[in-house]
């Protein structure tokens, strides 16, 4: 199991340890080991450089790609759940019935004057005081 704590280098740290990579001609293990850090974070900064860079494995994510991908995913979840809350809201005050095809006409209004005693989405329950049959 790994350490409880992560340790955090600066940014500077990892350019530099980057280049130290890409200059010296040796493998990121040594290089890891002669900075004294863990050769997974190092393997790991080397390859996001890389990619960020365009030198890396096809189809794989730049930084600034991977970051709009999060916006855009965060900005999709929002407009779903407004558009959950809206729907919600357009059922209520259209007097609409959760029941496909069943409507009550006239709004909020409507619904006092139709014998429409509950509305819901159990289908125990029927829209309308006609039994099911969807005439009035």
């Amino acid at each position: 199991m790994g350490n409880k704590y992560t340790k955090r280098y600066a940014e500077e740290f990892k350019r530099d340890a980057i280049a130290l990579v890409d200059s010296s001609g040796k493998t990121v293990t040594a290089v890891a080991r002669e900075l004294g850090i863990s050769s997974e974070s190092l393997r790991g900064w080397y390859r996001k450089a890389k990619t960020d860079r365009g030198e890396g494995v096809s189809g794989e994510l730049t930084s600034a790609e991977r970051e709009e991908l999060k916006r855009l995913r965060k900005e999709n979840r929002e407009q779903q759940q407004t558009i959950k809350i809206l729907k919600k809201a357009t059922v209520r005050s259209m007097g609409r019935c959760n029941i496909p095809g069943r409507t009550v006409t006239g709004g909020v209004a409507g619904w006092r004057g139709s014998g429409v005693r509950g509305c819901r989405t159990s289908r125990s329950v029927k829209c309308g005081g006609d039994g099911g049959t969807g005439s009035r």
